[in-house]
């Protein structure tokens, strides 16, 4: 039983004249320890295809399950999505998207505390994170004042520290050097294949491609290889 797998999946923005295909009859299965590399040109549907896979953005047409259980049956979402994404999902943004009004350790402890983990072994979690990923002196910090890179690190131990079933990285080592950058696929593959977790990671990022188990590609909205 695949992780997640999506079947036929369309998504079309806007109607009429003024309509665009964003995604059209896509096909992805990936299973629990795989990690997979998404790839293809600005605009061709990677992003498209990720927030479709967690439901933020649910596709126009197509089946998409989690486990073996489908979540979208090609008309409508079967259950409660944002309990998916904070109890079964990890999810990296482009944008980060951290709370500005929380310190990095506070943004990272909260997915623990929304999940009924105490607040005490979820601020010991997230700080034992954020030093491995070499933030241990920035978890007092707030996002205003952290670099891009360090949000961008930030945003990854908060997305992979409940260990979840799925990962779905958007650029995750684009504000990155390469040692950090490295660090930072190391911990996903370490998730990968010791949390059993099915890992799907959108990246242009050359310097970071060795290490996936398949690579797909994307082209005006399909899968055109892997």
């Amino acid at each position: 039983m695949p992780a997640v797998a999506a079947q036929m999946v369309t998504k079309i923005f806007g109607q009429g004249d003024s309509q665009v295909v964003a995604l059209k009859d896509a096909h992805l299965s990936i299973e629990a320890g795989e990690i997979v590399a998404l790839m293809g040109p600005s605009g061709s549907g990677k992003t498209t295809l990720l927030r479709a896979l967690s439901l933020i953005d649910p596709p126009t047409t197509g089946q998409i399950a989690i486990g073996n259980e489908v979540v979208f049956d090609g008309e409508r979402v079967l259950i409660d999505d944002r309990k998916l994404r904070r109890q079964r999902m990890g999810i990296i943004f482009q944008a980060y998207n951290l709370i500005p009004f929380l310190t990095s350790l506070e943004n990272v402890a909260l997915v623990l505390t929304l999940n009924g983990i105490s607040n005490h072994e979820a601020m010991t979690r997230a700080s034992e994170l954020l030093k491995s990923l070499d933030l241990g002196h920035r978890a007092g910090i707030y996002p205003a004042t952290l670099s891009g890179g360090e949000q961008q690190r930030v945003a990854v131990a908060r997305a992979v520290i409940n260990d979840p079933a799925v990962i779905l990285a958007d650029e995750p080592t684009a504000a990155l050097d390469t040692e950090r950058g490295k660090a930072v696929m190391d911990l996903l593959r370490q998730l990968g294949r010791g949390q059993q977790a099915a890992v799907i990671v959108v990246t242009h990022d050359e310097r970071m491609i060795e290490g996936f188990d398949r690579v797909y590609h994307m082209t005006d909205g399909q899968i055109t290889n892997h």
